[in-house]
C-alpha cells in the first residue's frame, strides 16, 4: 500500500478485499493496474497484493521468493458507494471489478461489499512495511523443538532449539558433542525438522 511523504494513506476511496481464483492474483492485479494507468477504471485508484520475502534452501542454494499474506485475495482502493448513508453501490465501479476474469467477488455481507476499517488498513500497512526489508524463513521453528543440522561443521547432528533470533535469521541449538551439550548458532536454512 502506498503512503504519502507524511506516512498517511493516500486520499480517496476505501480499501476493499476482492476474492480471486487462487494463483490468478497477479494477473488480475496487473489487469486492473493497466486500466487504472490508462484512465479507463471508474473510481478505482489503487490495487495491491500484500507480500513478504521468504527464504528457503532448494538443492543446496539459498533462494529468496515472495509469499502472499492472503492467497486468493487482492486489495483494491476505490469509490464503490454512490451514497455512504444509503450504502447504494456505484454499479459501474462494482461491475468493473466483478467482470474481470478470475474475480469471484467482494468480501462483505451478502452482495454488499464492506470496506476495511481505517484501523485494519493501518495494521496491514504496518505489517507490509515491517516485512518489506526483512526476509522471513519459509519454515517457522519453535523453542524446544528438535532439529537436524543439514549444513556446516555440525552436519547431521541433532539439537534442541534454545533461542530464535528472527531479526538476524539465526537460531541457537544445544547439540550433544562427545556427551556434552554445546550451544551452536546457525542460520534458519542450515537446519531442518527431524
Amino acid at each position: 500500500m502506498e503512503q504519502n511523504s507524511s506516512g498517511k494513506l493516500k486520499e480517496g476511496g476505501k480499501w476493499y478485499v476482492v476474492q480471486t481464483l487462487s494463483g490468478h492474483e497477479n494477473r488480475i492485479r496487473d489487469s486492473i493496474q493497466k486500466q487504472i494507468d490508462s484512465g479507463i477504471a471508474p473510481d478505482v485508484f489503487e490495487v495491491m497484493i500484500p507480500v513478504e520475502k521468504i527464504s528457503e534452501v532448494r538443492q543446496g542454494k539459498k533462494i529468496t521468493s515472495m509469499r502472499k499474506f492472503f492467497p486468493g485475495y487482492i486489495l483494491v482502493r476505490m469509490n464503490l458507494l454512490v451514497d455512504p448513508k444509503t450504502r447504494m453501490l456505484d454499479e459501474k465501479a462494482w461491475y468493473f471489478i466483478r467482470e474481470i476474469q478470475g474475480v469471484i467477488g467482494f468480501l462483505g455481507s451478502g452482495v454488499q461489499p464492506i470496506p476495511l476499517s481505517d484501523r485494519e488498513v493501518e495494521d496491514l500497512m504496518r505489517q507490509v512495511n515491517d516485512t518489506e526489508d526483512k526476509v522471513t524463513p519459509r519454515i517457522q521453528y519453535e523453542v524446544g523443538e528438535n532439529v537436524k543440522i543439514k549444513d556446516g561443521a555440525f552436519e547431521n547432528f541433532e539439537g534442541a532449539i534454545q533461542e530464535i533470533d528472527h531479526g538476524r535469521g539465526k537460531i541457537k541449538l544445544l547439540v550433544s558433542i562427545f556427551g556434552r551439550s554445546t550451544p551452536v548458532e546457525l542460520e534458519f536454512w542450515q537446519v531442518e525438522r527431524e
